[in-house]
């Protein structure tokens, strides 16, 4: 593979004539043959040109896997044509206190038997689909989807697709890895190529070397604060420098998986012996001896062109905590303190949870576990509920034989399930009121207000682990574990000690339970994949009508959202991931979250037919019966956060026609694109603030011509209108999508044709 890789880089140096970045460096479609070249200077302009790309791997969380395998399933095709996996790990809900529903228990064995019970026949209907279809099924309990990628499958210079936000962890193993709602696995799934528009790229050069508190969570705490969450935007961050062999390869790949908060196509490093050590640590000794000998093509060129960079010196990087309510809000440490007491933040924790995809390495946890031995030495715990997240199988058996499980159970740690649990909203809390403030700390990635509770008057903060078990012990976010003391139990006061942790087991890892069902050589002996006609977790879909031919006229503006509105506040987690396989009943928390800028509320809306006040889903659905098209007007970055294709799929089968804001986050756009919506940006911003959520909205000059803007015209009720351009992103084969209704009716259109 690597030496096909390495002809097709050296076409690329031609076409670019520049020397090549790393991220510059993955297969293309058609890949060149033998003793062959493109046209000489080809040209690729970043930001501009679209590439068809031939990814090696798709892997699916069990949450928009559904959605993904019900689309596969749809098309007709009898089997995945490129390695695919799904990984159960979204579905099961943490608990952190003695629940009903659980017998009186918590935390990780009572957690497992009931998601077990509750997810049966979703559980069940990947485990089928992928026996049938050839996708391997990483079980309920085998961990965490981009974990168990980092430990089995990533490898570097590869290129894979999932369908979760966070894909790019694999960067830390040298892979392009790129987070994409599930219509676009759906395609590589059925052997076509991906289309992605030619990443900018932004190098981040890191110097020095990191000691004591600072860590590489720090690195990406700091990168989030000078980018912002739209920062990264249609680019990918590369890492490069002297700096980058002081990083461990699973701290690379925190730093590659928080990337996703600044909105970065990918991020990733260029292959080194942390990584080799890494590779050799987890069985795949044979792959990194082949890394070695192709070493040449797995780092950037000298001189390689970025668009932009930025130099972090590790020696003088402090410890970050960012938020509350965005990832973006960096704070030093050593200035936090008087950030919360400023800002009117609470300053009393309620929580601590420290693991999840993001930080749950070995040595993640060897360094939040030495924080906590020392205060047990001194004969201190918890002061306030402190949960524990095992990235996967591997790493909860190690850490469980080399004991710090037992120190974080003493020091008063609930452990929980080798899942995402309350890092995505999957959390049963009950300690605090909805609506009350209050403050919990995390070493997760997103921090976006109700995330992880549903409460959206909870302050989530974001930092390392080792940092969020010091706050734990001192139950303060004005503590400062580099200067303030706790008191130990015998009344001396106790500074802790910088913490130490090995990067891999010494021992060697423990793989625990086998919880791996590989699929079948053969799925056509497989039995059908049943969906029951009457259930409320799956439906069989329907195609999405095709465009009707016609400009779109005197829509309805069904909400005009203000300010921050992610993925999460579109098609929310927690309590409604048990519908993501059961489009109808998941689009009934479609912009729930949103802020009406009419009325400064969430969930209600006017209805401009009928003028009775409702929540946005009702809403959608009596415009739908009547016959109304509508659309969605919105601010900067919107669909920010999870690759969640749901936030598309949902205005698509509700009625929405189009979302017209001040700018995108790269993978909403283009899940809008699959499913035959207009996702249009304002070349203005200040047109924004021209529409009126009562106005009627027409689009004209359809379908979408590359390159050409649209024009919007807004009607009012007193009759009097406005009109401006409005800009799309549509090349020619997007526009094949609007026509037909979506990228998977244009897909069945081109197969039956063959």
């Amino acid at each position: 593979m690597w030496a096909a890789f390495s002809w097709s880089l050296f076409s690329l140096s031609l076409s670019l004539s520049l020397p090549v970045s790393l991220a510059a460096t993955s297969p293309t479609d058609p890949p060149p043959p033998p003793l062959s070249l493109p046209p000489p200077h080809q040209e690729i302009e970043r930001g501009a040109s679209y590439l068809r790309l031939r990814p090696d791997r798709v892997a699916m969380q069990d949450a928009t896997a559904q959605m993904a395998m019900l689309q596969f399933i749809s098309s007709g095709l009898p089997r995945v044509a490129v390695p695919s996996t799904f990984h159960c790990d979204h579905l099961i809900e943490g608990s952190t206190s003695p629940q009903e529903d659980r017998e009186g228990g918590f935390g990780a064995e009572a957690d497992m038997k009931v998601g077990l019970k509750k997810n049966k026949e979703v559980f069940d209907f990947l485990s089928s689909a992928g026996a049938k279809y050839g996708v391997g099924f990483w079980k309920p309990g085998s961990g965490i989807i981009h974990q168990i990628v980092l430990e089995n499958y990533a490898f570097p210079g590869g290129l894979m697709i999932g369908t979760d936000s966070h894909t790019p962890n694999a960067g830390g193993l040298g892979m392009v890895a790129v987070g994409v709602g599930g219509a676009d696995a759906v395609d590589v799934m059925a052997g076509l190529p991906w289309e992605l528009k030619c990443p900018k790229v932004i190098g981040v050069r890191l110097t020095g070397k990191m000691s004591g508190w600072t860590s590489p969570k720090d690195v990406i705490c700091k990168v989030a604060g000078i980018l912002t969450v739209k920062g990264g935007t249609g680019a990918i961050v590369e890492y490069f420098g002297p700096g980058v062999d002081e990083v461990s390869c699973t701290g690379m790949g925190t730093i590659c998986n928080m990337g996703a908060e600044i909105g970065a196509t990918t991020s990733l490093f260029p292959y080194n012996s942390r990584m080799r050590s890494y590779l050799t640590a987890t069985g795949r000794e044979g792959m990194g001896a082949l890394a070695d000998t192709f070493s040449g093509i797995l780092t950037p060129d000298e001189g390689a062109r970025y668009d932009e960079v930025i130099e972090i010196d590790l020696s003088t990087l402090e410890p970050h905590v960012n938020g509350p309510f965005t990832p973006d809000l960096a704070t030093p440490i050593s200035q936090f303190a008087d950030a919360v007491k400023r800002a009117g933040w609470p300053a009393e924790l309620k929580a601590a949870l420290i693991g999840s995809c993001t930080n749950s390495s070995y040595e993640d946890m060897q360094r939040a576990a030495s924080v906590a031995r020392q205060a047990l030495d001194a004969g201190i715990k918890s002061q306030v509920p402190f949960m524990i997240t095992p990235g996967s199988e591997q790493i909860r058996a190690t850490i469980e034989r080399d004991g710090l499980l037992e120190v974080f159970d003493k020091a008063g740690g609930t452990v929980l399930a080798n899942a995402c649990g309350p890092c995505i909203g999957q959390w049963k809390r009950t300690d605090v009121p909805k609506g009350e403030a209050n403050s919990i700390v995390t070493s997760y990635n997103r921090n976006f207000a109700a995330r992880n509770d549903a409460n959206p008057a909870t302050h989530a903060f974001v930092t390392s682990p080792e940092i969020v078990t010091a706050f734990a012990l001192a139950g303060d976010l004005t503590f400062n574990p580099l200067a303030d003391k706790l008191v130990g139990a015998n009344g001396e006061e106790v500074l802790l000690r910088p913490p130490q942790g090995d990067e891999l087991p010494p021992r060697g890892f423990d793989p625990g339970v086998d919880t791996f069902q590989p699929a079948p050589e053969d799925g056509s002996k497989a039995p059908p994949v049943a969906v029951d006609p009457a259930s409320t977790r799956l439906q069989l879909l329907e195609p999405f009508s095709a465009w009707d031919g016609k400009d779109l006229t005197n829509a309805a503006v069904l909400i005009k959202a203000a300010g921050k509105c992610t993925t999460d506040h579109i098609s929310m987690a927690g309590p409604w991931l048990k519908f993501r396989g059961h489009l109808d009943n998941i689009s009934n928390n479609m912009l729930i979250g949103a802020t009406n800028a009419a009325n400064g509320k969430v969930n209600a809306v006017i209805n401009v037919d009928t003028g009775v006040e409702a929540g946005v889903p009702d809403t959608a659905r009596a415009y739908k019966a009547a016959g109304t098209p509508w659309v969605v007007v919105g601010d900067e970055n919107y669909g920010e956060g999870s690759s969640r294709e749901h936030a598309a799929l949902e205005p698509r089968h509700l009625g929405g026609r189009a979302v017209i804001v001040k700018s995108f986050a790269r993978i909403h756009e283009t899940n809008l694109k699959k499913q035959g919506m207009l996702p249009l940006t304002f070349i203005d911003p200040a047109d924004y603030d021209k529409i009126d959520s009562k106005d009627r909205i027409s689009i004209l000059g359809l379908p979408p011509v590359p390159g050409t803007p649209l024009t919007l015209r807004g009607s009012r009720p007193d009759g009097s209108s406005y009109e401006f351009p409005v800009n799309h992103t549509f090349n020619d084969n997007q526009v094949t999508w609007f026509v037909a209704g979506s990228a998977l009716n244009r897909m069945k259109e081109v197969n039956s044709t063959k």
